[in-house]
């Protein structure tokens, strides 16, 4: 007879159970696109299934087949053609359905492919309500229609008078991606990255169309300030290799780094490789051993590599874990250092007006470093005498800056993903977060009173300013966005305006002293609801007027409705729905051709004219608000 565990359930070979292709993507989709989300990330999964298919089309552009690619959004809905060779007509549904089936397991065909694991479709496939793919081959077209995985019609082949290429339709599961919507300033980011890595390539988006010529030049171009530059951009081609670089007066670094036309967000070997190399090329090329922090602080730079068959770290291919270029070749590190010693080298002894620029850049980050020094040291003692763990950061039990490892490496990804730190005002909200949240994975940091408007101050005040001091070391930002201790980063304040005006202080700390967090999609603000419409029966939570009208014409016979004035109002059990699995988050979204100088002088700087005269056309707005706040 089997042994009973300690819950009850015997353990027999019927415990056993194994799972086709499309259950176990839709039982454990995160091993496939990550997290979930609602759209409101950039890495949520419903762009990674758009990317997914659009990986194909970039993997027929590269093999030279197929110079555009037509996208459209409608109604939640994708549809992506491509004008490459177009799928086998006899292995269509194949490709789309069964895993381990592709043609990239053949390196002749597909040479230095991104999409090598024969997984990307499936997942696309099975996590969406309905999905069709077209094949248009040598005069011939096949389709086959599929509902969440399951094939429902497989068509005969007929005559097409389309050009040769593949035609991808999905929409994706509404019971899997819960209230998501897409954000098209992401989807556009993505196409931008795909274009810079693919010069001459065109694609064409609801009506918009993106190409570039210059490859990772257009990238810095579009992604800094070229008033604010320090130097113009370097940019540097090579077999297999690209990159571009220059330096500007923000703080931090902010690094772009791809792989086979693969934007890899989490960075990765090509990634480390580039900043190890870069600062050993300025120290030989200077002949001085300056710090690697002062080299490449306010360091603006892309790199692009092409490797065969890369190793990534996990299906949504964010971070590259190959060590050599290919298998039996030069190492990852090698090659990235055998490039830039000749040609950045030989660029700064050509360039000489830019190289006096970065060395200009360098020993003033030097001086500013040495400057804050002591200040720094003291700060810390001060964060450690503050307590900060008990009395700012209720923390929670998953830390971001853990590596992922071992047979749990999945699990610690997906809470990586979900890391999310609170930034609350007042006792009250903090409060009803603390008790609502879930403390595996939501820290909350409590503020005391108003932030001080920091625009135009130096970082000497983030030291000299406990409440920023405190909150940088809860963040673990100090030594860049790299050691980030969570994920998301979310602003949750009264919907009054004083909770607006405290958001406009906390953007202007990160825009002005770490953008990196606002350009790499960590902050956000919370949304929780305005309104409360419940009767007997049904209670309906309301984030706008319009939401409100809508319940209360379902619920009819006047309900009872409640105008939630502040964070504090809102009880604890409320306030899980609020922040769980349907969170309703705005990101904050810096665009690259978005001025944040400008815009924090607009917003936070001394009163101009033309602030002026924006609040006063606004002013109705806010008269009505109030009214309705009142009523």
């Amino acid at each position: 007879m089997a042994e009973a565990n300690k819950t009850g359930f015997e353990y027999t070979e019927d415990s056993i159970r194994s799972l086709d292709w499309r259950e176990h993507i839709r039982l454990r989709p995160g091993m496939y696109i990550g997290k979930l989300g609602d759209g409101s990330s950039a890495d949520d999964g419903v762009y990674v299934l758009i990317k997914e298919v659009i990986d194909n089309c970039i993997d027929e552009h590269t093999m030279g087949y197929g110079k555009q690619i037509e996208i459209t959004i409608k109604d939640k809905a994708v549809t992506i053609r491509d004008y490459g060779r177009g799928i086998p007509l006899g292995k269509v549904v194949d490709v789309v359905s069964k895993i381990n089936t592709g043609a990239k397991y053949d390196s002749k065909a597909f040479q230095k492919s991104v999409g090598l694991n024969g997984v990307g479709t499936k997942a696309v496939n099975a996590l969406s309500t309905y999905f069709k793919v077209t094949a248009f081959r040598e005069g011939k077209e096949k389709t086959a229609e599929f509902a969440r995985g399951i094939l429902t019609k497989e068509h005969k082949e007929t005559a097409t008078q389309q050009n040769n290429g593949t035609l991808v339709y999905f929409l994706p599961d509404d019971t899997v991606f819960r209230n998501y919507h897409f954000q098209e300033e992401y989807i556009e980011n993505l196409l931008w990255n795909y274009c810079y890595l693919n010069a001459g390539l065109v694609i064409h988006f609801n009506g918009k169309k993106f190409v570039s010529k210059n490859g990772l030049l257009d990238l810095l171009q579009r992604r800094t300030n070229e008033d604010e530059l320090r130097y113009p951009i370097i940019h540097l081609k090579g077999e297999d290799i690209e990159v571009a670089i220059s330096h500007n007066n923000d703080y931090g670094e902010e690094l772009f780094s791809f792989v086979n036309g693969q934007f890899t967000t989490q960075g990765g070997t090509h990634q480390q490789a580039f900043r190890e190399a870069y600062v050993k090329v300025i120290r030989d090329f200077f002949k001085k051993d300056y710090e690697a922090a002062d080299i490449r602080a306010s360091i603006a730079a892309a790199i692009s590599v092409r490797v065969v068959e890369p190793v990534f770290e996990s299906q949504t291919k964010t971070k590259l874990g190959s060590q050599y270029v290919e298998e039996g070749g030069q190492s990852m590190k090698n090659f990235v250092l055998e490039f830039l010693s000749k040609e950045l080298d030989n660029y700064l002894h050509k360039h000489s007006a830019t190289a006096d620029a970065l060395k200009k850049r360098i020993e003033q980050s030097e001086r500013e470093r040495k400057e804050l020094a002591g200040i720094k040291k003291l700060a810390n003692e001060r964060a450690k005498k503050a307590n900060l763990h008990n009395k700012k950061l209720r923390d929670c039990r998953y830390h971001y800056n853990e590596e992922p490892t071992g047979k749990d490496k999945e699990a610690v990804a997906q809470k990586q993903r979900e890391s999310t730190i609170f930034i609350t005002e007042g006792d009250s909200a903090s409060g009803s977060i603390t008790k609502a949240r879930n403390v595996e994975t939501q820290a909350v940091f409590s503020l005391r009173g108003k932030p001080l408007n920091c625009f135009g101050l130096t970082k000497k005040v983030v030291y000299e300013n406990e409440e920023f001091n405190l909150l940088q070391h809860a963040l673990n930002v100090e030594e860049g966005v790299e050691h980030l201790r969570y994920n998301n980063i979310v602003i949750a304040t009264d919907a009054d305006v004083d909770g607006m005006h405290i958001r406009l202080l906390l953007m202007t700390f990160f825009l002005q002293f770490f953008p990196d967090l606002v350009k790499n999609g960590h902050v956000y603000i919370l949304e929780t609801p305005l309104f409360r419409v419940r009767n007997k029966q049904e209670t309906i939570y309301c984030y706008d007027e319009t939401e409100k009208q809508a319940a209360m014409k379902k619920l009819g016979a006047k309900p009872e409705i409640t105008r939630f004035k502040g964070l504090g109002e809102i009880s604890p059990d409320e306030f899980a729905r609020f922040i769980g699995d349907d969170m309703r988050k705005q990101p904050v979204l810096v665009m690259p051709e978005t001025h944040i100088q400008q815009v924090l002088e607009y917003y936070m700087g001394k009163n101009t004219p033309q602030r002026q005269d924006f609040i006063i056309d606004n002013l109705k707005i806010e008269v009505d608000l109030a009214e309705e706040t009142l009523n």
